[in-house]
């Protein structure tokens, strides 16, 4: 049933992104300016229409960075992100850790903070925003990039010893792998790589036994059957997706979370109204 209703709703999202391709080619847009104009009017459409959630679980935020723009749509303001949580008080929820909603599910109004690629802002920025409301959070770390051997990476990403803060604040840390690769783009010998190396990396510098893991792009496409298996054969005992009703087999739900989403849109991503919906589910240029 599960995979009709996934067909029903690749076909029926597959027309709409055609649709929205023409429209901003015709308007001169290309390359990256398609894809963050895509997602804009994606949300901003979904966000209008009626949402009958009648979702009885927690829910699992993922955002990226905050206050921190070269991440593009990841990125949330500062401004944004304390909406957003005091938003989600006022709506009666309840800020747990991921893991206890991972484990058990947890109950409708149960919500959980986490972060992907361990960027700098997470730690300078959201953290102390977090330690305000008293949130637990979860951090998942590319750790290939914590090593910082190229310059870019070390402006943007956080160092080993800076994850070590984050730790110290209560933060729990997960793997997203070793280089942040797409895992369907890869074979199983390199997926097993990536996932194992990056849980010995961890262990090393952390002496940290990472047993979650969130998928680099995470949306159902980014997490071939081969990617399970070599996951399972790692040591992890959850994995995170980045999409609700359209995540792979085995994986636990995340909501996406982006610079778009202001009290209107996060209100609405709190009802379900991007549960059936995957953003990056094709590639731009297809």
């Amino acid at each position: 049933m599960r995979g009709s209703m996934l067909s029903t709703r690749v076909a029926s999202g597959l027309g709409i992104r055609k649709t929205l391709k023409r429209v901003v080619r015709r308007a001169g847009v290309n390359g990256s300016g398609i894809a963050a104009l895509r997602m804009c009017c994606e949300r901003h459409v979904l966000a209008s229409l009626p949402q009958s959630s009648t979702r009885n679980i927690g829910r699992i935020l993922c955002y990226h960075s905050v206050g921190q723009p070269a991440w593009g749509v990841n990125d949330v303001s500062p401004e944004n992100f304390r909406r957003h949580l005091e938003a989600a008080q006022r709506a009666g929820f309840r800020f747990v850790p991921a893991a206890e909603i991972a484990a058990t599910g947890g109950g409708p109004k149960d919500l959980a903070i986490t972060f992907d690629d361990g960027l700098r802002s997470v730690l300078t920025t959201a953290a102390p925003i977090l330690a305000d409301y008293k949130i637990p959070w979860s951090l998942f770390v590319v750790s290939g990039w914590c090593d910082q051997r190229d310059a870019w990476v070390g402006q943007h990403t956080l160092g080993w010893r800076e994850i070590e803060k984050a730790l110290a604040l209560g933060a729990e840390i997960g793997s997203h792998s070793q280089t942040h690769p797409d895992f369907a783009r890869i074979g199983e010998s390199q997926a097993v790589d990536e996932l194992g190396e990056s849980r010995r990396t961890i262990r090393a510098r952390l002496g940290l036994d990472a047993r979650t893991f969130a998928i680099p792009f995470g949306q159902s496409l980014n997490w071939p059957a081969h990617a399970s298996r070599a996951a399972v054969a790692a040591g992890y005992d959850v994995i995170y997706a980045q999409a609700e009703e359209t995540r792979p087999p085995g994986t636990v739900a995340r909501t996406f979370v982006t610079r778009y989403d202001g009290d209107r849109i996060f209100k609405s991503l709190l009802r379900g109204a991007f549960d059936h919906w995957e953003e990056w589910l094709w590639p731009v240029g297809t």
